[in-house]
């Protein structure tokens, strides 16, 4: 973990909807110190502007990716960069997804929108090792078609042929979608799964997490064994500002990801 930032150099962008960007970056000298984890974030550096907090959507070796969506002057100049600019990095922070304690058992993931980045990481590691686990799901939902992030990726992963049973649905279709209508919980009946020997994985907004974790609890699955991403109010990364409390945990040092047992009665307090 790095106290200041570190020089990253962009190698790639990607657009994947019409305000989400995906960079990928390499150390332009000194690299993070320990590796990231599926779940993590960095402290993202747009140089003369400040940081954001966002999680790591891919973990190759040195090479890592930030998907970003736009929502503010950081966020807008981290979509605008280019490959050769460079950026700032700190991390790696917070709790990760912890896929061991998955294995042997079946693995439910499901993805609201932008919620699939973080979640990206954990289901590349999961289908390197297919056979350390039951059956693989995954549920994605977003506003519309044009909202889902990782298209091409997605196509891969409802082939026939892949170990990874994959349903999409959408609030507004689009003319000609072929799949899906409603919210993600819908899609619960098309995974295969037994709740008592499954751990699910969850990101999304935060009312699309408490549906599906209350949902998940309704079938029987032990809240425990449903793991959240909270990053609400993310800011300084070292407890230090106070932003991400809720309750009495500092989320970007006992989170972002933690159980729903934990995270039901913090997800009661409101928005700040």
């Amino acid at each position: 973990m790095t106290a200041a930032p570190l020089p990253y150099r962009v190698t790639a962008v990607r657009r994947e909807t019409s305000d989400t960007v995906s960079v990928t970056l390499v150390p332009a000298g000194a690299a993070v110190l320990a590796p990231f984890a599926p779940g993590q974030f960095a402290m993202v550096y747009a140089f003369g502007v400040g940081e954001i907090p966002v999680s790591v959507s891919r973990i190759d070796r040195s090479e890592l990716t930030y998907t970003v969506r736009l929502v503010g002057a950081v966020s807008a100049a981290l979509c605008g960069v280019r490959p050769g600019d460079l950026i700032g990095l700190r991390g790696p922070f917070g709790t990760g997804w912890d896929l061991r304690r998955a294995r042997g058992q079946d693995v439910l993931v499901v993805a609201g929108g932008i919620g699939l980045a973080p979640l990206r990481p954990l289901l590349t590691a999961a289908l390197a090792t297919p056979r350390d686990f039951g059956r693989l799901n995954l549920l994605v939902g977003a506003r519309t078609a044009h909202d889902l992030p990782y298209a091409r990726q997605l196509r891969g992963w409802t082939a026939a042929r892949s170990p990874l049973r994959c349903a999409v649905t959408v609030d507004r279709p689009s003319p000609g979608w072929p799949a899906r209508v409603g919210v993600v919980t819908e899609l619960l009946g098309e995974a295969r799964f037994t709740p008592g020997n499954t751990t699910a994985y969850v990101c999304g907004p935060e009312v699309m997490i408490r549906v599906t974790a209350r949902a998940l609890c309704g079938l029987g699955m032990p809240a425990d064994r449903i793991r959240v991403s909270l990053e609400r109010n993310m800011r300084c990364a070292t407890g230090h500002c106070g932003h991400c409390q809720l309750g009495g945990v500092l989320l970007c040092q006992e989170g972002p990801v933690i159980g729903w047992d934990r995270a039901e009665d913090l997800l009661s307090v409101r928005e700040l």
